[in-house]
Order: structure tokens, then sequence, then C-alpha cells
């Protein structure tokens, strides 16, 4: 019978005694061996592997730990978080119950519970166990941020930022507070008073990139583009590697008009960091405004090759093919964006475009049904599919989707004149009268398009008089 050894190791003569902890647990779970660490040894392991998000060797050196220093207090906590993580809630407080009884002042006990029943959405309930907490812990910033977290799910926003801002007015570049104070302000669409709480800020900390970030941010909500642009200038210049700075500096000089400017600071983006497909669109964007096509295009594509999935990039490139009328390339490109995401009706509103521009009839009508059946109701599509097949001949099917249209656009002119000529054709003129008569009451001027659609009858004697007596009388 193999009989296992247990070995004693002083880990603490050496300055690297961490990774040393690590390289000798790591050796133990693969032999036989079974080494013996102090507590505080297995604390440290056990926090690198949850940090690193290695929880199965996590559990192994908690349940080791245990088996060596099984009244440790730290490392059953370290077995209540993991029980947390896994969402087995009734084990966690089993657990907590048992070190409560021996160390009922514990502030990670108050932690652990109130992270419980955060879980369960009782974050008022939360809140009352982390205040208790505070009367016991040395460092109570972490716990002031969890407080104004549980606020924030309650979208009691004065209460978290109150909270927030006792955690900055002990660090004050803990940017996470920081950043959730700001969103507080968003979420109450209180931009002016972020922004007097930013320049305060400011004011204490005039090198932090971030705050500047984040001012200049309130000021481009407030639509104050001047005063955003001095805010992300002085961003980049505290960082000259922000690349948030220098892609919202962009975006407020494209809104100041300054386009040559914007693209110079997105190109430093592509420079600073790996190229993003949206650096890319947003410079071939700046370029059509300066009416430099060829060169957007070039943009266009390179973002298409860095995300050959990014539909929005095959979509500009139609549109920008479809100005310069050249078809054949637009329908190519559309036809990308729909093999990315055929459930998207703006493509299959641009698609149906192309197709009446060549001539493909039978498509464009095809891609208009399509919208109508993926929720896309809007009057433009139900006009353009009834002119289309009108044009085809097919008059039965244009009634047809004329008469639905009408049951969600019942006092729309543009429906009344398309129906009273179909209903003419069909050799109906008591139906067709009657959507002559309401076009002509909702909206007379548009008359005209039934010379444009249906010329012959149009041209009827009796239907000219019947309009030109309605323009007399009215």
């Amino acid at each position: 019978m193999y009989i296992k050894k247990v070995l004693v190791v002083d880990l603490y003569s050496n300055s690297n005694s961490k990774y040393m902890s690590l390289s000798k647990f790591e050796s133990m779970l693969k032999t036989n061996n079974v080494y013996f660490f102090d507590a505080a040894e297995f604390e440290n392991i056990i926090q690198h592997y949850l940090s690193i998000g290695k929880h199965s060797l996590a559990k192994k050196a908690i349940q080791l730990g245990l088996e060596q220093h099984p009244n440790s207090i730290s490392l059953k906590l370290f077995k209540v978080e993991v029980f947390i993580f896994e969402d087995k809630y009734e084990s966690a407080v089993d657990l907590i119950s048992q070190i409560e009884a021996v160390a009922p002042n514990n502030d990670e006990v108050f932690i652990q519970k109130a992270t419980i029943l955060s879980k369960h959405r009782k974050h008022e309930e939360a809140i009352e166990i982390l205040k208790k907490s505070l009367n016991f812990v040395e460092e109570p910033v972490d716990v002031w941020a969890m407080i104004g977290m549980e606020y924030l799910y309650l979208d009691d926003y004065e209460n978290a930022q109150l909270n927030f801002a006792k955690c900055i007015d002990v660090d004050y570049e803990d940017y996470s507070s920081l950043y959730n104070i700001v969103y507080c302000f968003e979420m109450q669409e209180d931009y002016e008073a972020s922004i007097r709480f930013l320049n305060k800020y400011i004011d204490r900390n005039p090198y932090s990139e971030v705050a500047w970030h984040q001012l200049g941010k309130q000021y481009f909500e407030l639509e104050k583009f001047e005063d955003a642009l001095k805010a992300f200038e002085y961003a980049v210049l505290v960082d000259e590697t922000f690349i948030g700075g220098y892609l919202e500096k962009a975006k407020t000089l494209e809104k100041l008009e300054l386009f040559e400017e914007a693209i110079e600071n997105y190109i430093i983006t592509l420079q600073l960091d790996d190229p993003t497909a949206y650096a890319y669109i947003r410079i071939g964007e700046c370029y059509e405004k300066i009416e430099a096509p060829g060169t957007a295009i070039e943009y266009y594509k390179k973002a298409v090759y860095e995300d050959p999935l990014l539909d929005r990039a095959w979509l500009l490139l139609t549109d920008i093919y479809c100005e310069a009328e050249n078809y054949h390339k637009a329908i190519y490109y559309v036809n990308k964006a729909l093999q990315i995401d055929d459930s998207n009706s703006l493509y299959w509103r641009k698609y149906a475009e192309v197709n009446i521009e060549l001539n493909f009839y039978e498509e464009a009508v095809r891609a208009f049904k399509t919208c109508i059946n993926l929720g896309d109701i809007e009057i433009e599509i139900y006009i353009a599919l009834a002119d289309v097949l009108l044009f085809l001949g097919d008059f039965k099917d244009a009634m047809d989707i004329l008469l639905r249209a009408k049951k969600t656009y019942r006092e729309f002119a543009e429906i009344e004149y398309r129906l009273f000529g179909l209903f003419m054709i069909n050799n109906d003129q008591k139906h067709a009268l009657l959507h002559l008569e309401k076009g002509l009451n909702i909206d007379f001027e548009h008359h005209k398009i039934i010379n444009e659609l249906f010329p012959v009858v149009s041209s009827n004697e009796d239907i000219q008089k019947i309009i030109l007596n309605y323009q007399t009388i009215n």
C-alpha cells in the first residue's frame, strides 16, 4: 500500500513566495505527494485562481486548505464565495451561518450575506446589511461602492451618488466611482449638474484624462460642441495615447463639420491600436461629406475586410454606388448585407430600390413583400409595392395590397386615388367614385397622381368634370 508523504515547505524564505506556492501547489496536484501550506498561502493561491477565472483549481485549493486548516474563517469565506458564484445559495447561507456563529462581527460575513440578498433582488435588505458592516470594516471604501451599486439597482440615483462620492473623497483616482456618479446624472438627464460636478473634480484633479473625457461627453449631449471639443483636447493632451479621447474628439469635429480634422483624429486611433471597422466607417463617411467618394469607398472596403460581418459597411457601399448610379455594384453589396442579416427590412428596402433601377420588378415585389412580412408596414412600402404591381399589370394584387394598407392608413389620399384608378380599370365605377371623393376630401392637390398612374382613366371626361366641380365648390 502506497503511503502519501506530507512535506512541510518553507516558502516564505523567498521573495517570490507567491509564485513558489503556486508552482508547488500545481506540482502537488500532479503527484501523490501532499505538501503543507499555511492558511495565508492557501488564501493567496485561491485568490490567484479566482482572479484569473480558474474556479476548478480554486475549489481544489479550498478543499485541501480546509483539510489542513479546518477552522480557518478566511478559507470558509472563499468557499462561500464559490457557492455564490455557482448559484448554490442555500449552501452559501448554511456555511455563512456556521461562520457567523463563530465570528459574528467578521466584515466579510456581512458582505457575503449582502451579496446573496442582492442576487435575490432584495436590495433594500442588502443595503441594511452593508450599512451594519461599516461598524466593523477597517477600510469602508469597498462597502460604500457596494451600497452605491445596490441603490443603482433601485434606480435611487441620489443615494447612489452620495455613496460613490464617499469613495472618491478617499481615492480621487477611483474612476469606477467617477463613472458611476456621471452615469447617475445621465440617467436623470441632468447634464448641467454633471458638468458642474466634473468641473469641481477637475479643479482638484486637473490631470485626469478620464474626467476631461466625461466632461466632453456631457457637453456633447447638450450639443455644446465647441465646449466638448475643448474638453476632449485636454483629455488627449493629458494622455496622448487615450484612444477614447481621440474618438470622441473626432465625432465632435464631425458635428462641427470639420471633416478633415475629424479624419486626422480617427487615423490617430488606428495608429495607437489595432484598426477597427468602426473607425474605417467613420473615416469613409467623412470623405463622403467632403465629396471624395472614391476615398470613401476605399475605407468602406477596409471596414468590410476588417469585419466581414458588419452589415452596415456593406449598406454604405450600396448607397455610395447607388448615388453613382452604378446599380450592378450596388446590388452586389446589398446582397452581401442580406447574407449577413436577412431579417433587416432596411436592407430589403434597399434591395427593392436597386432592383427597380435595374428593371428587375419581380425581385422588387419579393423584397417589398418581405419587408411587410418582417413587420415593416410603413406607408412607403405599401405604396411602392402597389405601384410596381400596377406597372406589371397585377391589378388584383395591387388592389389587395392597397386595401390591406387602408386598414392601417384610413385617411391617406395616395391610397384612395390608387384604389379609384384600380376600381375604374375593373369597371366598378360605383366603388371607384367613392374612393375618388374621399381622396379629394383628404388632399385635393394629390389628385395629379391619377394622370401619372392611370392616364386613360384621367382622360375620361366625366371624371374630369367631377374633379373640376369639386375644385370650383371648394
